[in-house]
């Protein structure tokens, strides 16, 4: 299946961060089991601080808070844009 755009959005945001988000239909397969392939950064230009959620194979649903890596439970988009929004918000302190 070729890979379909569900949800783009691309936008700097108090002239200072930028966030891009991007969700895409891929189809099931054994690298994206829930047919689903993501991309959700926010970066601080200022202090190079950054937020990502993604899920590239082999690693699946994971998240990066600056040099930190942690898992992720992806279940849907709705609330993969609502996490990542109060992540954003908890880890570099801005409203998206």
């Amino acid at each position: 299946m070729k890979a379909h755009l569900r949800y783009y959005v691309k936008n700097t945001v108090h002239d200072r961060y930028v966030i891009e988000l991007s969700i895409f239909e891929v189809g099931v397969s054994s690298k994206y089991p829930d047919g689903i392939k993501y991309g959700l950064i926010c970066k601080d230009l200022k202090t190079g601080d950054y937020v990502l959620l993604d899920n590239h194979h082999p690693k699946g649903p994971h998240m990066h808070i600056n040099k930190r890596e942690f898992a992720y439970e992806y279940v849907d988009d709705e609330k993969l844009i609502d996490d990542f929004q109060m992540i954003v918000l908890k880890e570099l302190g801005v409203k998206l």
